[in-house]
């Protein structure tokens, strides 16, 4: 840093001093752009084009710690070295207690000692930014640990005959998770159910929602509810929990039969599963496609029964596997496309989950822009 230019503000009502220190920095032959503001609040305006401020404690329109306090609440502020008088010594170390980088004492400070303190100042300033950032990202990354234990949780399908396979991928070039959800619990008398979601939108409000409503789902199929009732509550959830009135939710739930010939699945405003049994797809109903979560209150969900032939799959996605870029194409990927991938990959073998994902992401020319949640029920029969 010794020959970068530093760029300075000095903040001093008085001519003389103000000379002082710009004789100062000559003497010092010191790489400094130094302007100077006579009052605070004419510094708080020039405020973000310095790099370090110097400080006078007496200003018309500011007396004592006032001044430093104002400068040091603002947004980015600069490193601030106090500059008092002999007999302030005693209010310049209680400025550095209030977060000045140091105090200089006027006319026992030669130019290098003002160069050496203005360069301590701002580099100890950058190395308190760099500390603070590298918080942030921890505690951005302790966020999304959090929020992925709660979103998507280890499965509760002990002792159950009905294999699982999920995938997560987050939309884009994002960290944080965003809204999408799934579980999956089996019953004592032998019935497995499972739901995937996606609240609309992307952050960590959207991500809280997504835990709350997948907490939600696995108590009341715990309790036993009915699945009918089921979604109707955690509509009522949503209402109550959501950071706003447009927010909604789509799901798809289903729930395989003990003898695991049988499904009903209830969809709101979701994608219907694939049915798969061997290198066939079958093609599932919307005819009941229901509306999404948050949308329409006092709403009945119905569900839709499929006979399961063995060695069948079920295979549960949120829509940002189906709303990626096809080349050449201004239209989204949709059902029909997916479809055709995964006869394509079917026939290769039974592990088709990654294969899609990736060529999905491929013909997007990238990441995909939604995130992507897949949960895979298999008959284990």
């Amino acid at each position: 840093m010794r020959n970068k230019t530093v760029r300075v503000l000095l903040v001093e009502d008085d001519d003389g001093d103000a000379v002082l220190v710009e004789a100062l920095l000559e003497e010092a032959s010191a790489p400094f752009v130094l302007s100077r503001a006579e009052t605070l609040a004419e510094a708080e305006r020039m405020l973000s084009d310095a790099e370090c401020v110097l400080l006078d404690l007496g200003l018309p329109d500011s007396q004592g710690l006032a001044g430093l306090h104002r400068l040091l609440a603002k947004p980015n502020a600069p490193a601030i070295l106090v500059l008092t008088g002999l007999d302030d010594e005693r209010e310049g170390i209680d400025a550095v207690a209030a977060g000045a980088e140091d105090y200089l004492i006027k006319g026992k400070v030669d130019g290098e000692l003002l160069l050496r303190g203005v360069r301590y100042a701002v580099e100890r300033r950058r190395a308190e930014d760099a500390q603070r950032k590298l918080r942030e990202v921890e505690l951005l990354a302790s966020e999304r640990s959090r929020l992925e234990r709660g979103l998507l949780p280890p499965a509760l399908l002990q002792n159950s005959d009905v294999g699982l396979e999920v995938r997560y991928q987050p939309g884009g070039q994002r960290m944080l998770l965003g809204g999408d959800f799934y579980d999956a619990v089996g019953m004592p008398d032998g019935t497995v159910h499972a739901i995937i979601g996606d609240v609309c939108g992307h952050g960590p409000d959207e991500a809280a929602l997504g835990v709350c409503l997948r907490i939600a789902w696995r108590a009341l199929v715990l309790a036993g509810e009915p699945a009918e009732k089921v979604l109707k509550t955690l509509d009522q959830v949503l209402v109550a929990e959501r950071h706003g009135d447009g927010i909604f939710t789509t799901a798809c739930m289903v729930s395989v039969a003990p003898d695991r010939r049988s499904a009903r699945y209830f969809l709101a405003g979701h994608p219907e599963p694939l049915l798969v049994t061997g290198e066939e797809i079958v093609e599932l109903p919307r005819a009941k496609v229901g509306v999404p979560l948050g949308v329409l209150p006092d709403y009945a969900w119905t569900g839709v029964d499929v006979p399961l032939p063995a060695g069948w799959s079920l295979a549960c996605y949120t829509d940002g596997l189906i709303e990626g870029r096809v080349p050449d194409d201004v239209d989204r990927l949709g059902v029909e496309r997916l479809c055709e991938i995964l006869a394509r990959h079917l026939r290769n073998g039974p592990a088709w989950v990654d294969p899609v994902i990736a060529e999905v992401t491929e013909l997007n020319g990238g990441p995909l822009d939604d995130d992507v949640a897949i949960l895979l029920l298999k008959d284990g029969k």
